[in-house]
């Protein structure tokens, strides 16, 4: 009688098993197309390290920024490989092809000239240079993705786009097709035990490398701003509940250049809850760059109804001993969470 039990309880226990969600820019970029695959497939160190974080940390769902996108998803297919060899199994994964190196015939960065990586949708060396992708052990439901990258960046209730003087910079045209999203904007539906969970995921542009005119300082700003607009109703339906905001905003709340109150305004969203990840020496920052220091920049925000199990910081051990592995793989840090949902029985 006591097997039966059991037996018939499996499928909650299993259920009851929280979701890692974690959150990694990688910087699995390279200065041009195929090379990211060829490091790949071969012993380079650097992609030996990412793989080595990201199967100490073994997500259920990965949000990753900074990898370069081809049209077959031969780069993302072969990391795939590489971590199922290692342990680590992600059977489904979704990378559409994003705004980086997405050429335009406009000068949009305004320098005076034409066909640059600035000249792009989003910054690139050529098509789909630092784009995002999702892996997940659990199925994605692909034909329900909503894809946010050709918003305009004008059609955003609220922009502010750059002027000089009283003229639009760098000019009326390129106003007229710019799209908002530097890399990409997702909603990826991922059919977890813990129910659908939606991950909204992005990668905003940095807000410094331009003039006073502020471009990327006002383009920051709106990427991060966009989700808060789709939250409140201003850009059609938006999930209602079980949804997590992943991704690299490219601000730190307080401190450096750029609008650090668009990300301040996103953490105190009402439908958002900050866990607010530390690794084990206890530090929330996310990324060291050698020119500025020490930020958090890279998030993990759930909808207020998820249970935060824990969350963490891929970068010291549990004393707070720097891994050689993270340090290694990219300048940024991978960010992760546990994620239950209260309607689901709890384990045995």
């Amino acid at each position: 009688m006591i097997r039966i039990l059991v037996l018939l309880l499996l499928p909650f226990v299993a259920q009851a098993e929280p979701v890692r969600v974690a959150s990694f820019n990688a910087e699995l970029g390279r200065k041009g197309p195929g090379l990211l695959l060829r490091d790949i497939r071969r012993d380079d160190p650097q992609v030996q390290a990412v793989i080595d974080v990201l199967t100490a940390t073994a997500p259920d769902v990965l949000a990753l920024q900074g990898i370069d996108w081809d049209h077959d998803n031969l780069a993302l297919s072969a990391l795939a490989d590489r971590l199922r060899a290692a342990g680590l199994d992600f059977p489904h994964f979704f990378a559409g092809q994003p705004n980086s190196g997405l050429m335009t015939s406009l000068d949009l960065d305004g320098d005076g000239e034409r066909g640059g990586p600035g000249d792009a949708q989003g910054w690139g060396r050529f098509t789909g240079n630092g784009g995002l992708a999702v892996l997940s052990r659990y199925p994605i439901a692909k034909d329900e993705v909503r894809d946010l990258s050709a918003l305009l960046w004008k059609d955003l209730p609220g922009a502010t786009l750059p002027t000089r003087g009283d003229l639009p910079f760098p000019s009326e045209q390129a106003h007229a097709v710019q799209r908002l999203s530097s890399t990409a904007h997702w909603i990826v539906p991922v059919e977890t035990p813990q129910g659908r969970l939606n991950l909204m995921t992005f990668h905003a542009t940095p807000p410094v490398f331009d003039g006073p005119e502020d471009r990327n300082g006002l383009r920051n700003r709106d990427e991060i701003r966009l989700w808060s607009v789709l939250l409140d109703g201003g850009l059609g339906p938006a999930p209602k509940s079980r949804f997590i905001i992943a991704g690299d905003a490219n601000l730190d709340p307080n401190l450096g250049e750029g609008r650090n109150e668009a990300i301040r305004d996103l953490l105190q969203h009402p439908s958002l809850q900050d866990p607010r990840p530390v690794d084990g020496a206890g530090s929330a920052v996310t990324v060291v760059w050698k020119a500025v220091g020490e930020r958090r920049v890279d998030y993990l925000l759930p909808s207020v109804d998820w249970v935060v199990e824990n969350a963490g910081i891929r970068w010291t051990d549990a004393k707070g001993a720097p891994l050689a592995a993270a340090r290694k793989a990219s300048r940024h840090r991978l960010i992760w969470v546990d994620l239950s949902h209260p309607d689901m029985p709890p384990g045995l």
